[in-house]
């Protein structure tokens, strides 16, 4: 097998051999973080590919130092955020609807399959699964989100809200309908 710093080497190169080897050993981790911002398979299919045309054309920006597979997320990432800014944008809350949302959220979601829980993610509007995905999964600040989104922090933390409120009613009516059958 080929090192990533092998892969790099080539990569800068031109090498179509080693980009074609570095895009088949990171494509399926990374098109699982597309596919939990992205509402449909095409859309994250699309989100990988203009993620990883970033990523030949900025490797020579990659200083070796850390993690490469966690450089080449960021990218994902980044071009996921950049994806949905382009194509929507974040419904204003009023006070009194941040105030109604509850925000305690279940733990059931231990009790789903990966691919329940991301089927469950992809049916919250582009803005609650943007929010969500960043804050849960990626460890964003609602500060960084705000400023990565052009959203105020209010905003961000009342979307996560309702995403969670959303995501607690949907796994609900899930295991429902699950225990519901023969």
């Amino acid at each position: 097998m080929t090192t990533e710093s092998d892969l790099i080497d080539g990569c800068l190169q031109g090498d179509r051999k080693a980009q074609r080897e570095l895009y088949e050993r990171f494509a399926p981790k990374m098109y699982g973080v597309c596919l939990r911002y992205a509402g449909s398979a095409e859309e994250a299919e699309d989100i990988l590919q203009e993620g990883f045309v970033k990523v030949f054309g900025k490797i020579g920006s990659f200083r070796r130092e850390g993690s490469f597979e966690g450089w080449i997320r960021r990218i994902i990432v980044n071009t996921a955020i950049e994806h949905f800014r382009r194509k929507t944008y974040l419904a204003p809350v009023t006070e009194r609807e941040e105030e109604t949302i509850q925000s305690d959220y279940l733990s059931v979601l231990d009790s789903l399959a990966e691919k329940d829980i991301i089927g469950l993610v992809q049916q919250l509007s582009p803005g609650y699964r943007s929010v969500f995905n960043m804050y849960v999964v990626e460890g964003y600040t609602h500060k960084q989100i705000s400023e990565l989104l052009g959203i105020s922090e209010g905003t961000s933390k009342s979307q996560l809200s309702r995403a969670k409120a959303i995501l607690q009613d949907l796994v609900r009516t899930h295991l429902e309908q699950k225990t519901q059958l023969p």
